[in-house]
């Protein structure tokens, strides 16, 4: 009894304090740039009062701020769900190919079918689907381990980059805004992007909270599954699904942005444990925040020029990447 209510009141202070880093690096995410505003003016324009800078914060701030604490967050339940179906840390949206599966069909359509941007997060889901599908299948044998999941990978991220590089020669007319997306980027989205993303988020974010039980038996192994009335397959299936819904729409709208879904999910095991009742909130306040940082380094550290929120994500997730390949990769939740 003494040791739960310790935990209650660990895992308290641990979502108290997310909310209060995620509210802080929100403000400060809105008042720096190329223009800094006070944080008096930041809040004036929030509430929609007359000042100075209420064209910038209510027209690029805002829609950029609030695209990348839905972005975040999607990548790292993402993460949360893919771990959880393969028993692997080192499994992400990125490793398992389902970036680029959803940025090869949104490429296709920039290009080839400009008119129909509003199938971009529908396409984006597709494409994610089959590039995880044949990492499932690429590195199944008796199981699946860390380095089969990285191999197979590499083997589809390779492929899929093939094609997106082919289609981009084939279309160098037309690459100014491929190029911009496909870095990962978060600058000029519109009011109208940004309602559309909140509305495909949430819906995920909502699934996947709802499958929290589902993860947590999967831990157990599939004979405790299967003795609890569960069919793993099914289950793996059904975690697998949210998990590429979420990757693929967060890659539809910004493009790729690699390792939150790998980073931020074993942050937070390390911090809040393994149960996914709190593991899944807390690791999309917790993407969140570390999205919009990133986002908010990269127009700062080089201003007046951005650094592209991918870019700053890769610099900071590679040798994260690479501690894990050194720790071994070898178990869930290691």
């Amino acid at each position: 009894m003494v040791k739960n209510k310790d935990e209650n009141k660990k895992r308290y202070i641990l979502f108290v304090s997310i909310v209060i880093v995620l509210a802080v690096t929100f403000i400060i995410s809105v008042a720096v740039g190329s223009v800094n505003v006070p944080i008096k003016d930041v809040f004036l324009s929030i509430g929609n009062i007359e000042n100075k800078f209420l064209g910038i914060i209510r027209d690029i701030r805002l829609p950029r701020v609030i695209m990348s604490v839905f972005i975040g967050a999607s990548l790292s339940v993402s993460g949360i769900l893919l771990q959880s179906v393969m028993q692997n840390p080192m499994a992400d949206p990125g490793v398992t190919g389902i970036s680029s599966g959803a940025s090869v069909m949104v490429v296709f359509l920039m290009l080839y079918m400009p008119g129909a941007a509003h199938l971009i997060p529908l396409v984006g889901f597709v494409g994610g689907l089959i590039a995880c599908a044949m990492v499932y299948f690429l590195a199944w044998k008796n199981g699946i381990n860390a380095i089969r999941i990285i191999l197979a990978g590499i083997a589809v991220n390779s492929i899929l980059g093939a094609f997106i590089g082919m289609m981009n020669i084939l279309n160098s007319d037309k690459l100014a805004g491929v190029l911009s997306w496909m870095n990962g980027n978060l600058s000029g989205k519109s009011w109208s992007q940004v309602k559309l993303c909140i509305i495909y988020s949430v819906l995920g974010l909502i699934i996947a909270f709802f499958l929290h039980k589902n993860c947590n038996i999967l831990a157990l192994g599939d004979k405790t599954a299967k003795s609890l009335g569960f069919n793993p397959n099914k289950q793996r299936l059904l975690i697998s699904s949210a998990g590429v819904f979420l990757a693929g729409i967060a890659t539809s709208f910004v493009g790729v942005i690699s390792f939150v879904g790998l980073m931020v999910p074993h942050i937070a095991r390390l911090l809040i444990g393994s149960n996914h009742k709190y593991l899944i909130p807390f690791s999309a306040l917790l993407g969140s925040s570390v999205l919009m940082l990133a986002d908010t380094l990269g127009r700062t550290i080089t201003s007046p020029y951005e650094i592209p929120v991918g870019i700053v994500m890769s610099v900071m997730g590679g040798p994260f990447f690479l501690y894990l390949l050194r720790k071994g990769g070898k178990s869930y939740g290691s």
